[in-house]
């Protein structure tokens, strides 16, 4: 048997392949609103804590939550673009836990009443084919508080058994998406919540980072035979802080519930916690069931109606997504998956290289440029394409002049790094500085006769097998005519003058 991932799995590829995963993906998402979910405290990351409460977020005696239309809105237009059903009719509920962190002992959420029903989440994987994901929730509920313990790196707790709570993280908005068991690998898994991420950042509802909490998921996984349909005992995986840790998470978990069912054993139903450091999964508690927790209607806040008008209105707002994008920058563009996965992760780039795109009418040319030469010069300078100020217009010139053949590459880049400096109108500074490409075979041959005189122990080196000095004498005759000469010209015509 082979390496599996983390300590003390072995599982072969062939004993995996016997073997077929059923995976679920439970997320949570802070909302991007000014307050907090049932309050008007600020939502608001870090600060000092303990300064971002009110009586409503402490759960003091007397305190009524009102709810957060902003919130409520976000929920209604993520589900608008994952598909899902909108009811008219929803409420809250209390869902009753204790955590030491959770000022109320229960927490404001969704249970047989929520916001959406349904969707399907779609996702690209690295080879560009598309897999899809359906939805059985997204449901809106507010944030606990963080719990801050001894060894924990945090200078302000001395001790060993010293922990403090801050509040300022409790009431915060909290859409929770919880996904079919419709994945099958972790890489599946990975680019699942990798189209999540993007699509809540394109609609602007929350900025998904994982380092702040702001993004946090949860994996049910479970195994079965292969070509069977029954599902296994499922584990929850919790304390993954990133998609890579995600990644390795769920590939340990299934080697670790083959190795129990294949020595004999059996998956026990609970939830287990990922040690980053060791790569395994470790037992934290059996896990709970729906009736634990004693879901009740929220006496104190009245249901949500939802009109036709509002979810008219908010459908008017959905740009076009993620998914719709990749499927239209690789089919329609012919666009490399990863190229367009580029494009696509950084969106104020992906709006600017639609705009060369419109005024080229040559995707490729325009992606080899914004990816290629016009990134380069944004890494070199700490200037992002968009902000550089070249408009979308002169490089669709600049794709003119490459396409018809009338600037080389070197010229290129050099009008380039002029335009990134400010200059205008590519056509312009061609004509005017005679920049154009010349195809004229007397004038290149006069170079490259010059070039073989200059350097003549190199064509002596290229004509006794050094093959690679034929790339030198084409450089030397480019910098000779000023990169002018046609360089499939200045090919021909140096072979024909070395063999």
């Amino acid at each position: 048997m082979t390496a599996g991932v983390g300590e003390g799995v072995r599982i072969s590829p062939e004993l995996r392949a016997r073997y077929e995963a059923v995976i679920g993906i439970e997320c949570h998402v802070e909302l991007k609103t000014a307050s907090k979910m049932f309050c008007s405290c600020p939502n608001e990351f870090g600060g000092e804590p303990n300064t971002h409460v009110c009586p409503v977020c402490l759960a003091l005696p007397g305190a009524l939550p009102v709810a957060n239309r902003v919130a409520i809105e976000h929920m209604l237009r993520a589900g608008l673009a994952f598909g899902a059903e909108l009811p008219r009719f929803s409420k809250f509920d209390r869902k009753n836990y204790f955590y030491p962190d959770m000022p109320k002992n229960y927490q404001i959420s969704q249970y047989d009443m929520p916001l959406t029903r349904g969707g399907v989440v779609r996702f690209w994987r690295e080879d560009g084919s598309m897999g899809e994901c359906r939805l059985i929730r997204i449901h809106l509920e507010e944030d606990t508080g963080k719990s801050l313990h001894a060894g924990s790196g945090d200078g302000r707790i001395a001790g060993s058994t010293s922990s403090l709570l801050d509040f300022n993280r409790a009431g915060v908005p909290l859409m929770e998406c919880v996904s079919a068991p419709d994945l099958h690998t972790p890489e599946d898994a990975v680019a699942y919540l990798e189209s999540l991420r993007r699509t809540l950042l394109r609609l602007g509802i929350s900025d998904v980072k994982m380092e702040e909490g702001s993004l946090r998921c949860d994996a049910n996984v479970s195994i079965r035979p292969r070509g069977t349909t029954e599902l296994g005992t499922k584990t929850e995986i919790k304390n993954m802080n990133s998609f890579r840790s995600v990644q390795r998470a769920i590939a340990y978990e299934i080697d670790r519930q083959i190795a129990a069912i294949e020595s004999g054993g059996r998956v026990v139903q609970e939830t287990r916690g990922w040690d980053e450091v060791r790569g395994v999964t470790h037992p934290m508690r059996s896990k709970e069931e729906a009736h634990d927790y004693r879901y009740f209607p929220d006496p104190d806040l009245v249901p949500l109606e939802i009109d036709d008008a509002t979810v008219e209105r908010l459908r008017e707002t959905i740009p076009e997504l993620p998914w719709q994008r990749f499927e239209r920058y690789t089919a329609r563009y012919g666009i490399a998956p990863k190229q367009a996965t580029q494009l696509i992760d950084n969106l104020p780039l992906a709006d600017y290289f639609d705009a060369v795109v419109e005024a080229s009418g040559n995707p490729q040319q325009s992606v080899n440029l914004v990816l290629g030469d016009l990134s380069r010069l944004a890494n070199e300078t700490g200037i992002a394409v968009p902000e550089a100020g070249i408009p979308p217009q002169d490089v669709a010139e600049l794709i003119a002049l490459i396409e018809g053949g009338t600037i080389t590459s070197k010229v290129v880049k050099q009008l380039l790094a002029r335009l990134w400096s400010g200059e205008r109108n590519p056509r312009a500074i061609v004509e005017r500085e005679g920049l154009a490409q010349t195809n004229d075979a007397a004038a290149i041959a006069a170079f490259v006769d010059e070039v073989l005189r200059q350097h003549a122990a190199v064509a002596d080196d290229y004509r006794s097998g050094k093959k690679n000095a034929f790339g030198f004498l084409v450089g030397q005759v480019m910098k000779a005519s000023q990169g002018k000469a046609n360089p499939k010209t200045v090919e021909e015509l140096l072979r024909s003058r070395l063999e």
